[in-house]
C-alpha cells in the first residue's frame, strides 16, 4: 500500500497539465484511496502543494517578464501631467515678459528681459521636444535592455536634444548674471558695451555653443545611447564607455558646472553691490533704479538656485558613473548608477518648468505686495505685544 502512496505524486506531476475533468477524478480517487489508509491530510496536502507550484510559479514569471517588458501607467500618466504643466508654466513666464519688455522704459534692462525671454522660449521648446519623444517611448513599450547600446536616429536626436537644451539655460544663466553684474557694478562701462545688436549676438553665440557640443557625437567625438529604463536617451556612461566618451562627459559636466559657478560669482558681487549701495544715503530717482535692479538680481538667484538644484545631479551623477565605468569598476553597482542617473534626469527636467516661475513670482509687484503682507504682520504683532504690556503695567500700577 505505501508503495502506491509514493507512485502517486509522480503519476500527478505528469498528468496535472492538462486541465479539466481527468484532474478531478484524479483528486477523487486519491481522496478515495487515501481515506482507506487513514493518510488524507497528508497526500491532500501534497497534492495541492503540487498543483500550486506547477500553476502558479509559471503565472508568476510570465507576470513578471510582461512587467518588465511593458512599462508601468503611471509612467505616460507623470510625462504628460510634467509636460502639461511646463507648457503652460512658459506660456504664462512668456506673456509676462513679454508684456514687461513691451512696456519697458528702462534702456539698462532691454538686454536682461531679451536674455530672459530667449531663456523661456528654450525652456518651452525643450520641455516639448524630449518630452514628447519620451512620451512615444513610453508607449511603444520602451527599448529593452540588450538594444540599450544600439541607437537609432530617434536616441540620437533625443539625446543630442538633452545635451542642447540641457546646456542652453545654462549658458544664458550665466551670461544674464555677467550682464547684471556689469550694469550694476560698472554702469558706464556697460552702457557703451551692450547693446541690442550685440546682445542678439551673444545670443547666437550661446546656441552655437550648445549645438556644436550636441553635434559632436555625429564626428564620433562621444556618443548616445538608451538608457534606463529604456524611455531616454543621453550620453554614453554605463555600457562599454571609452575614452571619447570619457571626454564627452566631462565637456558636458564641466561646462555646464562652470556656467554655474560663473553664475554664482556674478551674482553674488551683484548682492553684495547692491546691499552696499543700499546702506549709502542716496537721491529718489537713483533709489527707483536701484529697486529695478534688485528685482533683475532677485530673478538671477532664483534661476541659479533652481539650476543649482534641479541640473548639479545630473552633471555630477553622470561624471561618476563615466568614471566607474571606464575604469570597470561598476560591476553590482550597476542598477545603482542607473538609478542614478535616471533621478538626475527627473530632477534636470524639472528646471524647465520652476525657471518660468521664478519669473512669475519674483516680480517687483508680487514683492512688493508680500513685503507689505509681512511688513503689516509685523507691525500688528509689535501693536499687540505693546497692548498687552501696558495692560499688565496698567494692572500692577492699579493693584499697588
Amino acid at each position: 500500500m505505501m508503495d502506491r502512496f509514493v507512485c502517486l505524486p509522480a503519476a500527478a506531476l505528469l498528468s496535472h497539465t492538462s486541465p479539466g475533468p481527468p484532474r478531478e477524478m484524479e483528486l477523487t480517487s486519491l481522496k478515495q484511496t487515501a481515506n482507506s489508509s487513514g493518510m488524507l491530510p497528508v497526500l491532500l496536502f501534497s497534492k495541492l502543494s503540487e498543483l500550486e507550484s506547477h500553476v502558479t510559479l509559471p503565472l508568476l514569471g510570465g507576470n513578471e517578464n510582461a512587467s518588465s517588458d511593458r512599462p508601468a501607467l503611471s509612467g505616460p500618466i507623470v510625462a504628460v501631467v510634467s509636460m502639461t504643466l511646463g507648457i503652460l508654466s512658459n506660456i504664462v513666464a512668456l506673456l509676462i515678459l513679454v508684456n514687461s519688455y513691451a512696456h519697458l522704459r528702462r534702456r539698462s534692462k532691454a538686454a536682461f528681459l531679451f536674455f530672459a525671454t530667449s531663456l523661456v522660449a528654450t525652456d518651452f521648446v525643450g520641455h516639448v521636444i524630449p518630452g514628447a519623444i519620451v512620451l512615444k517611448l513610453y508607449l511603444s513599450r520602451s527599448v529593452p535592455v540588450t538594444h540599450y547600446t544600439q541607437p537609432d536616429a530617434l536616441c540620437q536626436f533625443l539625446g543630442g536634444s538633452m545635451v542642447f537644451f540641457g546646456l542652453c539655460p545654462l549658458f544664458l544663466g550665466s551670461a544674464m548674471a555677467a550682464e547684471r553684474c556689469l550694469g550694476i557694478t560698472r554702469p558706464l562701462l556697460h552702457a557703451s558695451l551692450v547693446s541690442t545688436t550685440r546682445t542678439k549676438l551673444s545670443l547666437s553665440i550661446i546656441w552655437l555653443a550648445a549645438l556644436s557640443v550636441s553635434l559632436l557625437p555625429c564626428f564620433r567625438l562621444g556618443s548616445y545611447s538608451y538608457q534606463h529604463p529604456g524611455t531616454w536617451c543621453f550620453i554614453k556612461v554605463l555600457e562599454d564607455t571609452g575614452k571619447v566618451d570619457v571626454a564627452f562627459v566631462l565637456l558636458f559636466s564641466g561646462l555646464g558646472l562652470g556656467s554655474l559657478a560663473l553664475a554664482l560669482v556674478c551674482n553674488t558681487v551683484s548682492g553684495l553691490a547692491l546691499l552696499y549701495g543700499r546702506m549709502r544715503t542716496q537721491r529718489c530717482s537713483r533709489q527707483m533704479a536701484k529697486s529695478h535692479d534688485i528685482e533683475m538680481v532677485v530673478q538671477l538667484v532664483g534661476i541659479m538656485v533652481t539650476s543649482c538644484i534641479c541640473w548639479s545631479p545630473l552633471l555630477i551623477f553622470g561624471l561618476m558613473s563615466v568614471m566607474r565605468s571606464f575604469e570597470g569598476s561598476v560591476g553590482d553597482d550597476l542598477a545603482t548608477y542607473r538609478t542614478l542617473m535616471i533621478t538626475g534626469v527627473r530632477m534636470a527636467s524639472w528646471n524647465q518648468i520652476l525657471d518660468p516661475w521664478v519669473y512669475i513670482l519674483l516680480r517687483r509687484a508680487v514683492l512688493r505686495k508680500i513685503y507689505l503682507i509681512t511688513k503689516r504682520q509685523v507691525n500688528l504683532s509689535t501693536l499687540r505685544r505693546w497692548e498687552a504690556s501696558s495692560i499688565h503695567s496698567t494692572e500692577k500700577k492699579n493693584c499697588q
